[in-house]
């Protein structure tokens, strides 16, 4: 499922005036709430101009982690409100286990991490002070290897592990904050409208800033390519990965026109002598041979379908792919069965997992996948069966859970649905499209308290804090003489208001 929080507002507000309304209102807070994330982020995601020397550590850092935690959080509801994000449990479970594996063998001292699956099929990463890193979904179309997508991350996590935010900001002070606003709003851009759009914007920001600025972007990536090498090397990959990622990236801008050049590179330039330097590194490490890791093939898959424009593009794709030499045919197939089920055909999804699946009957993607052609079938039923042996098995697995709600839904259990959800909610508190089939299912099930507190935690999480506050005292009214529920809504209500006065004081 792709949504953002305008879409689902449209959904479920439908005046279009209260859309316009708020989405002004976001911008206005979204600049002085982003001025000191900008300052990172030239560095991380949007341009390479303005960046910072390579001092290490700072022992003198202006800001603390547990700053940079809460401010991260407030740039990450903002973003929401802006970019279209994909939610796909199975794709995010993943995603976070490798960053996770990359994280625990970095440098980074606060592991508060959060991510967010852009989407976008442009070839990109980034990272934002406290801990928040973005991926476009884009960016694993073209990394070919699990190794490769992880070069992108660890360079990522060694912008955090080095806290170049804190001491971008030292750098940065005496910046003009207009450069930077206009840089935000470059970024913005280039996550929704597309890359040349935003590359504009960003540039003639760029205009402004000092000439120096450029010995310290470069540093600064010298910087992180050497960090995150070292942590792919301890992470047991492959660090000849990175010079083979950023060989074909670089030979990608070469071929292509300029409105295809990967944002990887508008973000992160590259050069000959950088790539050489990353080259020379990696020799340095044995090389690791690793098996094509499924896992990732996998997922691989799953964004092929998502970014495809319609469901029979992607079975054709998938198609082409088996008449030929996949780098894995059983993901190809597995991409396959998930176009077919899309586009209505489940006998023959049915059919394509059957022949993959008798070798891995408990791998949790194929369990899933047959879930979803039997809700195909209209057998919700069937479906849901299925699922809650699974989940006996694996309590709190988030895929599985939220596959298993979605199932208990479409069967109208609702009421069943709800109390597998709410204590799921215990496990990922932050996941909107968790509160979203919450509050669906709230409905279905007649908990309207319930389902005006779920939309009011999904819009805190999009950084819509008005409808959040607005379906809290819709919540409110009745609640009656429920002192617990008062109270908790109540509370909620005090915290909007500080999450409020976060972002227009920062």
């Amino acid at each position: 499922m792709r949504y953002n929080a305008a879409t689902i507002w449209k959904v479920w507000f439908h005046p279009v005036f209260r859309l316009r309304a708020t989405a002004i209102r976001l911008r206005q807070l979204a600049l002085p709430a982003l001025l000191a994330w900008q300052l990172f982020t030239v560095s991380a995601y949007a341009t390479e101009d303005l960046k910072l020397p390579n001092l290490g550590e700072s022992s003198t850092s202006m800001f603390s982690a547990e700053f940079e935690h809460q401010l991260g959080r407030t740039w990450l509801r903002i973003f929401r409100s802006q970019v279209p994000t994909v939610d796909d449990a199975l794709l995010y479970d993943y995603l976070e286990g490798l960053i996770y594996n990359l994280v625990t063998h970095s440098q980074l001292q606060d592991r508060r991490v959060e991510i967010v699956i852009v989407d976008n099929p442009t070839i990109n990463a980034f990272a934002v002070p406290g801990g928040v890193i973005g991926i476009h979904n884009g960016l694993l179309l073209y990394a070919q290897t699990e190794d490769e997508l992880a070069t992108v991350l660890s360079h990522e996590i060694a912008h955090l592990s080095q806290r170049h935010f804190s001491r971008g900001v030292e750098f940065q002070k005496n910046q003009q904050p207009l450069t930077l606003a206009a840089m935000l709003a470059g970024l913005v851009v280039m996550a929704t409208v597309g890359g040349d759009a935003g590359l504009a914007a960003i540039s003639a920001a760029q205009a402004a800033a000092q000439d120096s600025a450029l010995r310290y972007s470069r540093s600064n990536e010298q910087e992180a390519d050497r960090v995150g090498m070292q942590t792919l090397m301890d992470a047991g990959m492959d660090p000849h990965a990175a010079p083979a990622m950023f060989e074909r990236m670089l030979a990608a801008s070469r071929y292509s026109s300029a409105e295809r050049i990967p944002e990887f590179l508008r973000t992160h330039p590259l050069s000959e002598n950088r790539i050489a330097d990353t080259r020379n590194r990696a020799r340095q490490y044995p090389k690791q041979i690793r098996p094509t890791s499924l896992n990732y093939q996998l997922m691989r898959a799953r964004v092929v379908n998502q970014l495809a424009e319609t469901p029979e593009q992607a079975v054709e794709r998938f198609r082409g792919e088996l008449s030929g030499t996949p780098r894995s045919r059983e993901a190809a197939r597995y991409g396959l069965v998930l176009a077919l089920t899309a586009a209505g055909r489940p006998d023959e999804a049915s059919l394509e997992l059957d022949s993959i699946w008798s070798g891995d009957p408990d791998r949790l993607e194929y369990v899933i996948a047959d879930a979803e052609i039997d809700i195909q079938r209209n057998e919700p039923g069937k479906a849901a069966r299925k699922l809650a042996s699974r989940v006996k098995l694996s309590p709190g697995n988030h895929p599985l859970t939220m596959a298993y709600a979605n199932a208990l839904m479409k069967n109208q259990q609702a009421h069943i649905a709800e109390q597998v959800l709410v204590a799921q909610s215990k496990v990922k508190p932050n996941d909107p499209g968790l509160w979203y089939l919450l509050a669906e299912v709230q409905g279905l099930a007649g908990n309207i308290v319930g389902l005006h507190q779920s939309r009011a935690e999904y819009f805190i999480l999009n950084g819509i804090l008005d409808q959040a506050e607005k379906q809290l005292m819709y919540a409110l009214k009745l609640t009656g003489n429920d002192y617990h529920t008062n109270a908790t809504i109540n509370q909620r209500l005090k915290d909007i208001a500080q999450m409020r006065e976060q972002m227009e004081n920062l």
